[in-house]
């Protein structure tokens, strides 16, 4: 699969400025990305504290203590700056680089996939070229997937937001980092279910506990070999399979993880054949199948089946 023409520095555009903001910044990234694909990114269902600002002109969001604006020029290129104006500190860019998986070419990746035998994963692929898992901090992952049983993206973003503004540390701006899970330990059950948590409250509450006696888990966890990471995951009070998978593909990296929601079973019955496997079977087919990187096939096959996949498609398969 080819990949799309890469930016040339004798044709990218000034960056373009804002009076009211700081200036933006070329985040250098080893495969472009489009408006389209990074608004996938971002707000796809990966993370779930980025929003689109001022028409659709840039992202604002952010991880820990750290709030960027975020955009795709029209050479592909990554733009950022601080969010609010504010100086970032010196190590923002880094971070950011990180966060984003900018390091990484993720056009070659896609094209190790099995497109070529695949007779679904070509029309994925092409929708969304560049398409990247990211790198969120583990801790926050959890805390977002805890809240993501039987809800859909704005709901979790809500009760996100919910939570930072009530129990985070504020940030420039008026915005508020997510609460730590030391703080969260140091909630109760009744100030939980005041952010609309629900029945999630509880599995939130458990789970502070079951950090708190338990001092290095966060650190040590994403480390290891991802059925030892796994099997610790499903440990945690409220954290079930496809759960598991999620925090470990979106905050540890781990693309070998394949979670399988509702979208990805419907995918699976309706293109591979898969209806009436067991998860475990269907998890097996996946990581034979997709291999080493079933991940970032499951995220393609994710947006595709979001944007597409309300009716059976008529057309035939794009070629890359």
């Amino acid at each position: 699969m080819k990949p799309p023409p890469r930016a040339s520095a004798r044709s990218t555009p000034p960056l373009l400025q804002d009076d009211a903001a700081a200036p933006w910044k070329h985040l250098p990234a080893a495969s472009p990305t489009s408006a389209a694909v990074l608004a996938e990114t971002l707000g796809g269902g990966q993370a779930f504290r980025w929003t689109l600002r001022m028409d659709g002109a840039y992202w604002e969001g952010g991880y820990a203590n750290h709030r960027f604006h975020l955009r795709a020029d029209p050479e592909g290129r990554l733009l950022w700056r601080p969010a609010n104006g504010s100086t970032p500190e010196s190590d923002a860019e880094k971070s950011l680089h990180h966060y984003l998986g900018a390091d990484q070419d993720w056009i070659d990746l896609a094209d190790r996939l099995p497109w070529r035998s695949d007779p679904h994963l070509p029309r994925c692929l092409k929708a969304f070229p560049g398409l990247r898992i990211l790198r969120q901090p583990f801790g926050e992952t959890l805390l977002a997937f805890l809240c993501s049983p039987t809800k859909r993206i704005p709901q979790i973003s809500l009760m996100l937001e919910t939570l930072a503004e009530r129990f985070g540390d504020p940030l420039p701006g008026g915005s508020h980092a997510l609460p730590t899970w030391e703080r969260l330990a140091r909630t109760s059950l009744s100030d939980l279910r005041a952010c609309g948590l629900g029945f999630r409250a509880r599995h939130i509450e458990a789970a502070a506990r079951f950090l708190a006696a338990r001092p290095d888990w966060l650190a040590t966890t994403p480390a290891l070999p991802y059925p030892e990471a796994r099997a610790r995951l499903l440990e945690v009070p409220g954290v079930g399979g496809k759960v598991a998978d999620c925090i470990l593909l979106f905050g540890a990296g781990r693309l070998e993880a394949f979670p399988i929601d509702t979208w990805i079973q419907k995918v699976l019955d309706r293109h591979y054949h898969l209806a009436g496997w067991s998860t475990p079977a269907v998890i097996h087919f996946a990581r034979i199948h997709f291999g080493p990187t079933a991940g970032l096939a499951q995220q393609f096959l994710f947006a595709w089946e979001r944007r597409h996949g309300s009716s059976p498609p008529t057309e035939s398969p794009p070629q890359p």
